[in-house]
């Protein structure tokens, strides 16, 4: 997992939230302030930050551009090398995925003991959707690992309350603090902790009662103070001007003024709702639509989860509740992922699985607690399935973003069936630049970018063919396959009357005319 992590740290180019992100961590350090990227709580950014900080990027103060522009000048036009910040920007998200792993691990290793937890780390470290965004300099993995860790801080809390209570609040407050998508988790992970301090708990049901109470009001105040730090950490004055923040009316407004956390959180917030309700296109085998669909994200899953991995999940939850070991850890590993899942189904945003990446962390522990079944063909089928999901998975090395599973062709064919962060996200620019070197030397370049690098950075002296006849667009045409996949007017006529002649990393298309 190290290995591919870091390999794809080293030759993907930006992807498209990427640039964002690393420009806000570089003016978290410069100027401590909160101006930049407030749809998203700090901490994520200032895990990033210290990434940045090793890179030591050169940005001029000041900088009153929007957020786009402000991860292009850093990358691109301040004198600095994008390779070498965006490396050292994403190292320390690898080293959270990694130390995540290790909570998987000790997780299902609780649970059903040491050959569980191996099953469960062994699923960890080859899922292809946690190894390609716990390569990025993004908010996903870590936001959806310190919720896993939380839990799993609930569970040794059931014996020992007094060192792990305050531990898994911690942890929810960093999730709280790096993504704001997983606050339905706070309710249920506060009855949890109830839960856990009544089963450590003495005495008549009353005193348990009152203790469990104030357990869950202990939980929840440490996450509440983490996200404060987190602001504070930025900047202790918690300057915020809150300028161009929509109006949140009715029932999401009222629950956005109840919340007890900074104004630029609430204000966040609010940004978030503005953007729930603005008029996204989705893209789902083949067709694209206005809105969203409910079924998008199980759909994009079946795609995108190998299918030893997708028997082994489903195995897993049904062995947590139907053996009688298991059953009390069942409020712990699964009622969590299944409220983030519907949440993140009910969002209006279908841009891909990294908005359910939880599902493989926790489904990955429940999937070691299988070998519990007291059947002689367990551990072997067991065995077979996670070979299975090896194979499947280093077969697609380096090319771990566009991975569709073999039921639906493999990485070369997730264009078809989906877009966006699951296929094409920006990622291939740089081997793009290496591929039009090697095969199309001196040949007029039209291109069709999506993503987070600009071009001439790399090399590529490319034209717009949308702005010209398409008679005249004549030469090498290339199209991200996120743009091909939406394509309508000049730019869908091009590609129908082109031929397809190579393609970079299952994410760009090359065409001939």
């Amino acid at each position: 997992m190290t290995v591919a992590m870091v390999t794809a740290a080293a030759r993907q180019t930006p992807t498209i939230d990427e640039p964002v992100y690393v420009g806000t961590a570089a003016v978290y350090l410069e100027e401590h302030s909160l101006r930049f990227n407030p749809e998203h709580p700090p901490l994520g950014k200032l895990v990033i930050a210290a990434g940045v900080a090793v890179a030591g990027p050169h940005l001029e103060p000041g900088f009153d551009g929007d957020q786009g522009e402000l991860g292009r000048r850093l990358l691109y036009e301040s004198g600095n090398d994008p390779w070498r910040v965006m490396f050292w920007a994403r190292l320390p998200v690898i080293v959270l995925t990694l130390l995540f792993g290790l909570v998987v691990l000790a997780f299902a290793r609780d649970l059903a003991g040491t050959a569980a937890g191996s099953v469960a780390l062994a699923l960890y470290c080859l899922s292809p959707d946690v190894i390609a965004h716990g390569s990025l300099a993004t908010l996903d993995v870590p936001a959806a690992g310190f919720v896993l860790t939380s839990a799993w801080l609930l569970w040794r809390a059931r014996r020992r309350p007094r060192p792990h209570l305050p531990l898994a609040g911690a942890a929810l407050g960093a999730a709280l603090a790096t993504k704001m998508s997983v606050l339905p988790a706070l309710p249920l992970l506060a009855l949890t902790a109830a839960v856990s301090v009544w089963c450590a708990a003495e005495g008549d049901r009353r005193r348990r009662l009152a203790r469990a109470a104030w357990g869950a009001a202990a939980f929840t105040l440490i996450a509440v103070a983490v996200v404060w730090t987190a602001y504070l950490l930025v900047d202790p004055r918690l300057r915020w001007s809150g300028q161009q923040v929509p109006v949140v009316r009715g029932l999401r407004g009222l629950s956005v003024d109840l919340l007890p956390f900074p104004e630029p959180y609430r204000d966040g917030m609010r940004v978030q709702f503005g953007l729930e309700e603005r008029p996204w296109e989705g893209f789902l085998f083949g067709r694209v639509y206005a809105g969203s669909l409910w079924y998008y994200l199980p759909a994009a899953l079946l795609v995108k989860t190998p299918l030893g991995m997708l028997v082994l999940w489903a195995a897993g939850a049904v062995t947590v509740m139907a053996v009688r070991r298991l059953r009390p850890a069942a409020p712990y590993l699964l009622p969590v992922p299944a409220v983030l899942l519907a949440a993140a189904m009910y969002g209006s945003r279908n841009f891909g699985t990294r908005y359910a990446l939880f599902l493989p962390m926790f489904l990955a522990v429940a999937a070691g607690c299988v070998l519990l079944v007291r059947r002689q063909w367990a551990p072997v089928v067991t065995a077979l399935l996670v070979a299975f999901v090896a194979v499947s998975s280093l077969r697609t090395f380096p090319y771990y973003l566009p991975y569709s599973n073999e039921a639906f062709g493999g990485p070369s064919k997730t264009r078809l069936r989906l877009h966006d962060a699951n296929v094409d996200w920006g990622q291939d620019l740089g081997r793009l630049a290496d591929r039009l070197r090697e095969r199309y030397p001196g040949e007029r370049i039209w291109l069709v970018y999506k993503g987070g690098g600009v071009p001439s950075s790399y090399g590529i002296d490319a034209a717009d063919p949308r702005g010209v006849p398409p008679g005249k667009v004549r030469g090498v045409l290339v199209v991200s396959d996120s743009a091909a996949a939406k394509a309508t007017g000049r730019l869908a006529e091009l590609i129908e009357s082109s031929r397809p002649v190579d393609d970079v990393g299952h994410s760009i298309t090359v065409y001939r005319r």
